[in-house]
């Protein structure tokens, strides 16, 4: 698997077990944590992949506090296409700023955050048409020059797992293994990231309760389960949900091919 010096949760969906048998195409979809905090040689890296599109689900503030950092040897092109629900930073903020500094009201305000199934609905309640921009994106991908599709927000597992998961679902992808690759986020979050965002949080005074933690760094299988429930039971099917956003049936086609082949 390749490693890009810098990033925690960076990784192609190629491999992932398709229905009909057989596996998603390598070096067409990738997902990651946010590329601002890549080093020289992880830049140098990235402008090795065939990553030709990156797509930042962030919010506006989101990216300025931290920008990506893209290779300057090449073009790359940065779609800025922002989410709210799963900028996890913001709403524990906006608890903080509505709360007093009283710990056992902070903690009060911290319980009261939405889980992360609460956000997933909410980003597939209100973002059909992003999610099918992005999906366009990938469909017009192609083989003979640098235009793989990368996807990220923050921590590349809420917004970023539930547009891949979309993704990969419309393509045929098995349902079991795509609850897999997401649940795989935590596992490599754990440890220098998140202990990087949780010391961030304490710093300003946000009570890092058991709730909060699994909203800052957990991908339980469970969460990504609901939404793929919502979009069964609202949609029938991934690839309609998309189609409900605006992706048309010859885009749906070429994502389709480009990701199984």
């Amino acid at each position: 698997m390749t490693t890009i010096d810098g990033l925690h949760n960076f990784r192609d969906t190629g491999g992932i077990a398709l229905e009909g048998g057989g596996a998603v195409r390598s070096g067409v979809l990738y997902r990651s944590d946010a590329l601002g905090a890549l080093t020289p040689a992880g830049v140098d890296a990235f402008a090795e992949t065939p990553i030709g599109v990156v797509v930042d689900f962030r919010t506006p503030e989101e990216r300025q506090m931290s920008p990506d950092r893209l290779p300057a040897s090449r073009p790359v092109q940065l779609v800025e296409l922002p989410l709210l629900e799963g900028a996890i930073g913001q709403l524990a903020g906006d608890a903080v700023q509505s709360a007093s500094r009283d710990t056992a009201a902070l903690t009060a305000a911290m319980e009261q955050l939405p889980t992360l199934g609460d956000l997933y609905l909410g980003m597939l309640q209100h973002g059909a048409e992003v999610f099918a921009a992005t999906a366009r994106l990938v469909a017009a991908s192609r083989e003979d020059t640098p235009t793989a599709v990368l996807v990220h927000c923050t921590a590349g597992k809420d917004r970023t797992g539930v547009a891949t998961a979309l993704l990969l679902r419309a393509a045929g992808a098995d349902r079991a293994a795509v609850i897999t690759d997401y649940a795989s986020s935590a596992g490599n979050l754990d440890g220098a990231w998140s202990e990087g965002m949780y010391a961030m949080l304490t710093q300003f005074g946000i009570p890092l309760t058991p709730a909060l933690q699994t909203l800052v760094a957990g991908s339980p299988a469970s969460e990504i389960e609901r939404a793929l429930d919502w979009i069964e039971s609202e949609h029938g099917e991934a690839a309609a949900y998309l189609q409900s956003g605006g992706l048309t049936d010859d885009e749906l086609s070429a994502l389709r091919t480009r990701l199984a082949g």
